[in-house]
């Protein structure tokens, strides 16, 4: 029996432009790994994080990763204890999910040292606990690609139903994190209660083309589908240099661009890999010429999600 395993969750893309809190996409790289162990001492301790900068409760009632796995063994009624350690990979307050990933990377490694008494997607629930902790409100946008891998589709929250979606496994993704944090509790306070009706209809308008893109493998269909007429307009202030990428990638012919999540990663699809090189060369250069550094990444479609190593 083992008594130790490593879990590699990847970031995820939050909302994908024109699904609010409806879709979010698994991406290969960046991503957390955790390593869990099992104890003797009937309790879930983190004994140690690295890459946070001292930034992470080390108490499991405040940090994700401690919240989900506390979750399982109430589910299962169980007394069994573990030693968590965190290796942050992702940036704190990016937009790529980092509080799901370590959550997802846990719960699915205290689950396997259980002897996988649940399935991926009956961890849901549990990841969803954590969430609300970090989020403010509890969304699966983030821990459900993490998890389950691919795009997926949030059919409902409570309970949290949900669906992978086709989606084309040689676009590639180019992911660009400037240095500033955009927290999501913050972001989603500047969110308007009320929208107008002719911004609701172009966002149903967009959102279903953007699924019939998936099925029918239809990019060009996919490129004027994805805008956003809800989140994006007024999360654009909180980033520098917003309306430069943008256009960045419209004239560099990317098959679509806006914000991962709340901000303040931005991501954009395109159809090879020397044109992400390229886009994400400019994407750079952008963020350069306002004084902003930035980490890049040039990645593709995670299939799996969550993995053991």
């Amino acid at each position: 029996m083992e008594t130790s395993v490593k879990v590699f969750a990847p970031a995820s893309i939050g909302n994908v432009i024109v699904g609010f809190d409806v879709l979010g996409l698994a991406v290969q790289q960046p991503g957390d790994e955790v390593i869990v162990q099992l104890n003797d001492h009937k309790e879930v301790k983190i004994i140690k994080i690295e890459g946070d900068g001292g930034r992470l409760p080390k108490d499991t009632d405040k940090n994700t990763a401690g919240i989900a796995v506390k979750s399982l063994l109430r589910k299962l009624d169980s007394k069994q204890g573990f030693d968590i350690k965190l290796y942050k990979k992702l940036p704190l307050g990016s937009g790529l999910g980092s509080s799901a990933a370590s959550a997802v990377a846990a719960v699915v490694g205290a689950n396997a040292l259980l002897g996988n008494p649940f399935s991926k997607k009956e961890l849901l629930p549990c990841l969803m606990e954590a969430e609300a902790v970090a989020s403010g409100s509890a969304h699966g946008d983030n821990i459900a690609p993490s998890l389950l891998g691919g795009l997926v589709m949030i059919q409902n929250n409570q309970p949290i139903q949900v669906r992978r979606l086709p989606f084309p496994k040689d676009l590639w993704v180019v992911l660009v994190k400037p240095n500033v944090e955009v927290l999501t509790k913050q972001a989603r306070m500047l969110l308007k209660e009320h929208i107008p009706l002719n911004n609701v209809v172009n966002q149903f308008s967009n959102l279903a083309g953007f699924i019939a893109s998936l099925y029918e493998n239809d990019l060009e269909l996919m490129r004027d589908s994805l805008n956003d007429f809800i989140a994006e307009p007024v999360r654009a202030m909180l980033i520098p240099g917003y309306q430069s990428i943008k256009m960045a990638a419209q004239q560099m012919k990317a098959v679509g661009c806006g914000i991962s999540g709340s901000g303040p990663t931005m991501f954009a699809f395109t159809e090879t890999q020397f044109s992400a090189q390229k886009l994400s060369e400019r994407f750079q250069q952008e963020f350069n010429e306002i004084n902003i550094s930035s980490i890049n990444y040039i990645t593709q479609v995670s299939e799996e999600g969550a993995m053991l190593l």
